[in-house]
């Protein structure tokens, strides 16, 4: 795992934030989340190379895990179970939340923004689009799913023309690949236009993947 050196370590209302700032005049936030056990410092490799006009954020989720690392959900009997949409909804409200209060403590326009989640974090980003997808500009969906109980929300014009970017690895035996095909369905039934990036890989990101990804938001 690589954090870029120009990155620096934050604590902003009650989060911790690893952050690498823009001097561009109309930066673009960009949210990296993190899968389950990971932390703020954990999403950087899908990021390191991005354009310096983004202002990326990367949060640490609020949950603890064991024996280290962090979750975006609450402790689970059996933390092998999918993370539902009611699971992760009090998260991405609180994603909200720190866009806004965040945006407005360093002068950027947070009224949309980018995400990019890895696993858990994308399911977290799915939940957020599914939610509020008039705050999300364009998505990063990686090695994720979208949650099973989220499919009640999904309408034609939900997603109307919202770019999202899907990526996956075939052998992917954490989160498998069915699930992905699925995803990008339920995110075109909803009118988004989605690039589907599969790889013979496990649950990770190929070099194909990645650079179709900097691709995609550059």
């Amino acid at each position: 795992m690589r954090v870029p050196n120009e990155t620096q370590r934050v604590e902003f209302g009650g989060w911790t934030l690893r952050v690498r700032p823009s001097t561009a005049p109309q930066a673009r936030l960009l949210l990296l989340l993190h899968g389950w056990t990971g932390d703020e410092n954990s999403m950087w490799v899908f990021a390191q190379d991005f354009p310096a006009d983004f202002w990326i954020v990367a949060p640490r989720a609020p949950y603890v895990t064991k024996p280290t690392g962090y979750s975006w959900r609450p402790l689970q009997p059996d933390h092998r179970e999918p993370p539902t949409l009611k699971d992760l909804r009090p998260s991405a409200e609180a994603l909200i939340g720190l866009a806004d209060a965040y945006g407005a403590a360093n002068h950027l326009n947070a009224e949309q923004f980018d995400i990019i989640g890895f696993s858990q974090g994308a399911a977290l980003s799915n939940t957020l689009m599914l939610l509020r997808p008039e705050r999300i500009r364009r998505a990063g969906i990686l090695a994720g799913f979208v949650p099973i109980d989220g499919e009640a929300l999904v309408t034609q014009h939900l997603l109307d023309g919202k770019p999202i970017f899907v990526a996956h690895g075939s052998s992917d035996e954490m989160v498998r690949i069915e699930y992905a095909r699925q995803s990008v369905e339920l995110l075109q039934r909803a009118g988004a236009s989605v690039t589907f990036c599969e790889d013979n890989v496990g649950h990770r990101v190929s070099a194909g993947c990645l650079h179709a990804l900097e691709t995609f938001f550059a």
